[in-house]
């Protein structure tokens, strides 16, 4: 039994336990209670959290699209601020410890604040869900041909050693994202990898680049500064503003390996250590990657980071951005069917 079989397992004892009867079946989950039946398609999602949100609504939209059921969103533990946000937005889901949110005519379970035990902790993540693998699948996103380099050329393009490519695509291939023939290797791209992609990233890599946060004096003039391109580059809202023509930045983002001193000064950068939600700030990232495919502007990190900065944000104009920029950028490249 694998990882996510267990976990449906998990969450059909969850549902024993609220009185309602739960099994497997073709589709994916069948629920019974009273006179009630359902058939959900169900989604895993290891690990929800606000910065994984985003991603995680993509992937669900994705399923729903694709097998044209209500989808049942499974995963370890839900706190209870995103169980509520997850049922405002009519989101039904279980968790593995009893929270759980089902509603349909004559059916109607929400159940929040139990609490995983101690030790309690989600699977390891695969070779291309680790740091090193994130690299790698981030430049195969930007440049799906660069599948059929060498393992050198893919390393420098990742910014990783080497020895980490032959585990991240013996991964890849395993999952099915990778098809080797004549010992030629094709990268099967898709929005659906990009979602896991971008989910994984939000989790396990975004934090790790943030350097720091400065309050700004010309926030509303950012378009104006000298940011010095190619060797810093906006991204998240500021480059979906350029890239889309939409967004109002609510905070600016910046990826450089240093932040020229002389934008520094003219902008009056000051240090924040207790940002708030609501403060206009810029965020400072390190780019993480080699010498990977170029965006589509010479100012911007590519439209696969934008993406996925905006979805990692949980705000639902940057989510609707996101899809912008899918829609404007990436589809030809990584096609939704």
């Amino acid at each position: 039994m694998n990882a996510h079989q267990a976990l449906i397992r998990q969450a059909i004892l969850a549902l024993k336990q609220q009185g309602v009867r739960g099994s497997l079946c073709p589709v994916g989950l069948r629920v019974r209670h009273a006179d009630a039946q359902l058939e959900y398609a169900v989604q895993v999602i290891d690990k929800l959290t606000p910065s994984t949100y985003g991603a995680a609504s993509m992937q669900l939209q994705h399923r729903a699209s694709a097998t044209g059921l209500p989808v049942l969103l499974l995963t370890h533990y839900l706190t209870p601020p995103m169980a509520s946000k997850l049922r405002a937005q009519k989101q039904q889901f279980i968790d593995a410890v009893g929270n759980a949110y089902l509603e349909a005519p004559g059916l109607l379970v929400f159940v929040t604040g139990h609490k995983p035990q101690a030790g309690h902790a989600a699977p390891s993540a695969g070779k291309a869900h680790r740091l090193s693998g994130l690299k790698v699948m981030f430049a195969l996103l930007c440049d799906p041909a660069l599948a059929s380099a060498s393992q050198r050329v893919i390393a420098q393009a990742a910014g990783v050693a080497l020895g980490a490519i032959g585990p991240v695509l013996a991964d890849l291939q395993a999952t099915g994202y990778l098809a080797v023939l004549n010992k030629r290797s094709q990268l099967l791209a898709s929005k659906r990898l990009l979602d896991e992609w971008a989910l994984a990233y939000a989790r396990r890599l975004r934090g790790k680049n943030l350097q720091a946060s400065y309050s700004v004096q010309g926030f509303d003039d950012w378009k104006s500064w000298a940011i010095n391109a190619p060797t810093v580059l906006w991204g998240g809202e500021p480059a979906a503003n350029l890239l889309a023509g939409y967004l109002r930045p609510g905070a600016l983002t910046l990826y450089a390996d240093k932040l020229p001193p002389s934008l520094v000064v003219s902008q009056k950068m000051r240090l924040e250590r207790n940002v708030q939600a609501s403060d206009k700030v810029l965020e400072w990232r390190k780019p993480f990657w080699g010498n990977a495919a170029a965006g589509v502007r010479p100012d911007c990190v590519h439209p696969v980071l934008v993406y996925a900065d905006l979805l990692a944000t949980g705000d639902a104009r940057c989510m609707e951005t996101a899809q912008l920029i899918y829609d404007k950028q990436l589809a030809r490249l990584l096609p939704a069917a």
